[in-house]
């Protein structure tokens, strides 16, 4: 089993609050879990009593809408905790999980984190403040939704997946979505988004091989 103590991911959220004694109590109880790609990590409705941590890779974060289909809400990649709200409200998670690429992740049991919370205020401050930041991007997804078009939604998101997960060896997206997946992410039909991904392609904005993109013209599509 990996040493939290060396662990250098911890450093990227809230976990980097926490005092020695709470890291091994931590590293002692937690569990070592590996995804692949298109694993359900947890569906709307479970009890997952307990946080993820994510090592590598990247998932996406969905609601199931009233139309049947589901609704990304966001990604979460390297470094980042999932789940600590279901946690901290001592609820069922309302959201879903679905690893895009392979993954590694700690599984932290909800006794440790609920431990740390009562115990540690600088722990407790600093997953609120990211709970916090996490709302924000939410109210923020939701005036894109009202006042944005399609195509500057698009563009938006096809520039976020670039700056936030970087690009491989040949420069394309290294998280790679369905068409499909580009519709729910900005609210739209699946034809429309594939009608806009191809005008981006005949403008010179994007090139494409299959599922992956690659951004030739970030100003161009920060112009949309």
């Amino acid at each position: 089993m990996d040493n939290c103590q060396q662990c250098i991911i911890k450093e990227l959220n809230a976990l980097k609050t926490l005092n020695d004694e709470e890291v091994s109590r931590i590293s002692d109880n937690k569990t070592t879990l590996n995804f692949k790609k298109g694993d359900v990590i947890f569906g709307e409705g479970e009890n997952i009593n307990g946080v993820f941590c994510i090592r590598q890779g990247v998932c996406k974060i969905s609601k199931m809408g009233i139309n049947g289909k589901d609704q990304i809400i966001n990604f979460i990649g390297k470094g980042n905790l999932l789940g600590q709200r279901s946690v901290i409200c001592d609820e069922s998670t309302n959201l879903k999980a679905t690893s895009m690429t392979d993954m590694d992740a700690c599984f932290i049991p909800k006794k440790e984190i609920l431990d740390s919370l009562t115990h540690n205020s600088k722990f407790s401050m600093t997953v609120l403040k990211d709970m916090s930041n996490s709302l924000k991007l939410t109210d923020n997804h939701i005036v894109d939704l009202a006042q944005k078009s399609v195509k500057q939604r698009l563009a938006e998101t096809l520039l976020y997946i670039h700056d936030t997960f970087g690009v491989d060896e040949e420069g394309m997206l290294t998280v790679i979505l369905s068409r499909e997946d580009y519709a729910n992410i900005v609210g739209t039909a699946t034809e429309s988004a594939i009608r806009i991904l191809s005008q981006f392609k005949k403008e010179g904005l994007i090139s494409t091989v299959g599922k992956q993109i690659k951004i030739e013209d970030e100003k161009g599509l920060v112009r949309q």
